[in-house]
């Protein structure tokens, strides 16, 4: 019985906490119109795909090279429980700074007002 009921809490806890964010988002958004705020705004939150793309290629790609690196130093004789959790945050935290710097460098800088 267990093994049925904990999948299914997680599920829908997983569940409640995605509907309560998406509900109070649209809740705050549904606020900020009401008050006059410009619709515009919320177009400039969203990220475009192609720099999404780029964040989350550069993150698995240096969660990937830090699996594979810390293999290697796992075979060297490195302690696993330093190895693995601290090459993938390291490797993967490289590529999303190298996917900012990539972004800064393809926006234009915004004009003076």
């Amino acid at each position: 019985m267990v093994e049925i009921i904990v999948p299914v809490a997680v599920f829908t806890m997983i569940f409640g906490i995605v509907y309560v964010i998406v509900t109070a988002f649209n809740r705050e958004r549904m606020a900020m119109i009401e008050k006059g705020a410009d619709p515009k705004f919320f177009e400039s939150l969203k990220t475009s795909s192609k720099t999404r793309a780029l964040k989350w290629g550069l993150v698995l790609v240096g969660v990937g090279l830090g699996l594979f690196l810390a293999g290697i130093c796992v075979s060297a004789g490195m302690d696993e429980g330093a190895a693995y959790p601290g090459l993938i945050c390291l490797f993967g935290g490289a590529g999303l700074l190298l996917a900012y710097r990539i972004e800064q460098k393809s926006t234009p800088p915004k004009e003076m007002e």
